[in-house]
């Protein structure tokens, strides 16, 4: 990183002073809680995890040191506080995508416009515009599961099923789809992970080790 992009002496010290502000909400809204899934602690934490964050990446950019503490994520996220039996839902999916054939993208792209007149690729033909060709063309569901077939490879996804008060009016929410999701109103979340393939690997690799083997004479 250059000395340009570093961050300065005074954002690291207002970095470390939020840590000890957010601290101080933390520990506040601890004393004052209401039972044991009070939103102001869930709320305060989440603030001093961003915060401590913060700090830590500035710290380590500007000085190449590391603070001795790591504020744990929950593994469930936040709780779910919803009504036990809501009257609607929302689905709300992220699936992540790398761009690894081009021309493989593109390519498909043509085959559509070459059998749908709807179909038009725009003037630069590149991999924008045969994004918005393929994914008019088919469902999301049917890319994730030819996406090698669209020269693309799968990153992280999830999915999230997150409880309504009351079914939203036609064209309500379209505006900013995503923007009125409360975490904990989020009922059942699945994600998928390169990152739980490593970590079950590493866990089978540590038994094997650690079962005994035959030792050469």
């Amino acid at each position: 990183m250059s000395d340009a992009a570093l961050p300065t002496v005074a954002e690291v010290r207002a970095a470390a002073e939020a840590v000890k502000a957010a601290l101080d909400r933390h520990l506040a809204a601890v004393e004052s809680r209401i039972g044991d899934d009070d939103p102001d602690v869930y709320a305060a934490f989440n603030e001093l995890a961003a915060a401590a964050e913060v700090y830590d990446e500035f710290l380590y950019d500007r000085y190449d040191e590391v603070t001795p503490f790591e504020i744990p994520t929950p593994e469930d996220g936040l709780p779910y506080t919803g009504p036990a039996e809501p009257a609607a839902f929302s689905v709300l999916i992220r699936r992540d995508y790398a761009v690894v054939e081009p021309a493989r993208l593109i390519a498909q792209a043509e085959r559509v416009v070459a059998h749908d007149r709807e179909a038009e690729l725009g003037h630069d033909g590149g991999t924008a515009d045969a994004l918005g060709v393929l994914f008019g063309e088919y469902e999301p569901d049917e890319i994730a599961s030819r996406a090698k077939d669209f020269g693309l490879e799968e990153g992280d996804s999830t999915l999230w099923i997150a409880a309504s008060e009351d079914v939203a009016e036609p064209g309500e929410w379209l505006g900013s789809p995503f923007a009125h999701i409360d975490p904990q109103d989020v009922m059942h979340r699945f994600d998928v992970s390169s990152v739980f393939d490593e970590d079950l690997d590493e866990d089978s690799d540590e038994e094997e080790a650690a079962e005994p083997g035959l030792t050469p004479a």
